[in-house]
């Protein structure tokens, strides 16, 4: 479009060119000459100059219409659409015959103005000029369907008061680009500062880097601190994401020697409270191309970044990759339509429960410049048609960075509003409820041996109890053996906790019906040795009531048996059933003893010896809790493995 207002604005210079031969409208000779005198003006690129000629010439003659026109297409040029509208509106009141072209030029300046609805009615009007132009017909067409999804976007605002971060964040300086771990302690943005002596690009104003703020036990955030070496260096770092455990940090490095090609990825690990040297991640991911703008996912495996390398659907597109052994990236994926377009998509933030996908673009319906969508992953393991934030969250001009809290309902962002410290500024606000993610809580604690107390870096799986599927796998902090694993809520979840030469842990979490927010869990996890007599609950080994059937979902937690048996061939074990003491003793006893023969079956048929294995039925014998509580009823009703030989 800007394209065609540039080819009209020159074919009215053509015609102000041929006006210099003809008479113009006005009778008056001043007028006439200060027309004339911005003519040159223009002819010389003084735009300044031929504005003061023209409004000078309407000041003496309000109904000089070439005048009205050529001041309308300056300030067209110039980019000010608040002076443009009036002044092509004034043109056609005084002559709307005289340009057939000014409908049309009028409409651009109005949706450059955010007036939709009044630009769809004049780019209507100017379909008459293009009768015999089907093409052109189309191309207005498209303008009217943007604006009248703009106008409706409009009408029906989404929830949006943005509230400055404050002086603990914010100063004078920039700063942009949040990330944030999942349980909203951790807050790391790029702050852009003037350069000083030690920056490395001598003809740089200013450097990046980041900083770095936590919160107190009143939830406020403290004073940022620099990040500091070896993550912040004398070049730009920037574009960082921050995994949801707070142990990695993916970001963005520009014309290091050591690059790949004009912006890189580089990885930082957090042991014990440090950061490590980071690292460029190299090839696969890294190309000659610009690489870009990271999303950890909640997995702490999976990695979404923005990228213009060959293979994409348009020219910044967004690529996913999967950190594998030894912290080695797979051969990025494009994620392909519908969310890359042959426009560009930038900014990608995938929200800590998995499947839900924030990002900019200007290839999809929008307010204009780049717009804020959002996506969801579907159960065929597609992506939605994404979503139009709405407004007045996307606005006429540019929204790029867009980052929300695992519960679902808080957003940050950065924004150059007025009323802020200067420059950019870190904003958070509620986000509306059409637009929020599935609500994640997380279990947070430390892994350590039983017995010495000491640390153990150790292995916290989560897996989908309805489907089996992995959702995260991370590890704990050698150092501390700290761990956080995000939990999705509206769903069953299975903990797995192992190291080798421990008995493994485990856990579920059902928070089927669960859709808004809950609190997180904290737990420390004592890891058992391998010891005669020690005993582990299954607490993923599940029956109906009254039933001694293995449900699906047990299939989990009895691999994980399976492959400590065959991990550790001298164990042997033994399979006990417990219950409650509801109904009849000898009822109970029976039901336990055909849980516990159910285990010992499906081990046999994954090819364990049986001779290693046996099963018994406790029935009511050995409650571990009351049995006066639902609570303690639950406990009770268990499927356990003790270690009777080694």
């Amino acid at each position: 479009m800007k394209k065609l207002i540039y080819t009209i604005f020159i074919l009215l210079f053509v015609n102000f060119s041929l006006a210099q031969k003809q008479e113009l409208r006005t009778k008056n000779k001043k007028a006439k000459k200060l027309f004339d005198k911005a003519f040159k003006s223009m002819n010389n690129r003084d735009l300044d100059a031929a504005i003061v000629s023209l409004e000078s010439a309407i000041l003496i003659d309000d109904n000089f219409v070439e005048a009205w026109v050529m001041l309308a297409d300056i300030y067209s040029i110039s980019k000010n659409c608040k002076k443009s509208v009036p002044a092509y509106k004034k043109s056609l009141e005084i002559d709307k015959d005289f340009f057939p072209y000014i409908n049309y030029s009028l409409a651009g300046e109005l949706m450059n103005c955010g007036e939709f609805s009044q630009a769809a009615k004049y780019y209507e009007i100017s379909k008459m000029v293009y009768h015999d132009n089907p093409k052109q017909i189309e191309i207005i067409d498209t303008y009217i369907d943007v604006c009248n999804f703009r106008a409706d976007l409009m009408s029906k605002p989404v929830k949006f008061n943005p509230i400055n971060l404050g002086a603990n964040i914010n100063n004078e300086w920039d700063e942009y680009l949040p990330s944030l771990t999942a349980d909203e302690e951790t807050f790391v943005f790029t702050v852009r500062r003037p350069r000083d002596r030690y920056t490395a690009c001598a003809g740089c104003k200013h450097e990046e880097d980041f900083y770095i703020s936590h919160k107190d036990d009143f939830g406020n955030w403290l004073p940022r601190n620099p990040l500091g070496p070896p993550i912040n260096t004398n070049y730009n770092e920037g574009a960082q994401s921050i995994s949801p455990d707070g142990k990695y940090l993916i970001f963005t490095a520009c014309d290091r020697p050591e690059g790949k090609g004009s912006c890189d990825l580089y990885l930082s690990k957090r042991v014990g409270g440090k950061w490590t040297e980071p690292k460029n991640i190299g090839a696969p991911v890294n190309t000659p191309h610009w690489e870009s703008q990271p999303a950890f996912a909640a997995d702490g495996r999976t990695v979404y970044f923005a990228s213009n390398r060959p293979g994409g659907v348009g020219g910044i597109d967004i690529w996913k990759t999967i950190i594998g052994k030894n912290d080695k990236f797979s051969v990025p994926e494009n994620i392909g339509a519908p969310i890359n377009t042959p426009a560009d998509e930038v900014s990608p933030f995938i929200h800590p429960d998995g499947k839900t996908l924030y990002f900019a673009s200007d290839g999809h319906l929008g307010m204009g410049g780049k717009d804020l969508f959002v996506s969801r992953l579907m159960d065929n393991s597609q992506w939605s048609e994404p979503q139009n934030l709405g407004y007045p969250i996307n606005t006429i001009a540019d929204e790029l960075n867009l980052i929300v809290n695992a519960r679902g309902n808080i957003a940050y962002f950065s924004s150059d509003k007025e009323g802020g410290f200067g420059g950019l500024d870190l904003y958070w606000f509620e986000l509306d409820e059409s637009i929020r993610p599935q609500s994640v809580t997380y279990l947070k604690g430390n892994v350590y041996d039983e017995n010495t107390r000491k640390p153990i870096e150790a292995i916290v799986e989560l897996y989908d109890l309805s489907t089996g599927e992995l959702f995260s796998s991370i590890k704990s902090d050698i150092v501390n053996g700290e761990f956080l694993v995000c939990i999705p809520t509206n769903n069953s979840y299975a903990l797995n906790v192992n190291k080798t030469g421990y008995l493994f842990f485990s856990e579920n979490f059902d928070l089927i019906g669960v859709h808004s927010e809950t609190e997180p869990y904290h737990k420390d996890i004592p890891l058992k040795n391998i010891n005669v007599g020690e005993i582990v609950v299954l607490k993923n080994v599940f029956f109906d009531t009254d039933k001694f059937d293995l449900k699906s979902e047990s299939i989990l937690e009895l691999n994980k048996l399976v492959d400590l048996l065959k991990q550790n061939k001298s164990i042997k074990i033994e399979i006990g059933g417990h219950t409650d003491n509801q109904g009849s003793v000898a009822h109970n006893k029976t039901l336990s003893l055909n849980r516990a023969k159910a285990v010992y079956e499906y081990l046999i048929s994954k090819n364990i010896d049986k001779s290693r294995l046996t099963y018994q039925g406790y029935g009511v014998e050995k409650p571990v809790a009351t049995n006066d509580t639902p609570q303690g009823r639950t406990l009770n009703r268990r499927t356990e493995f003790k270690i009777i030989e080694l």
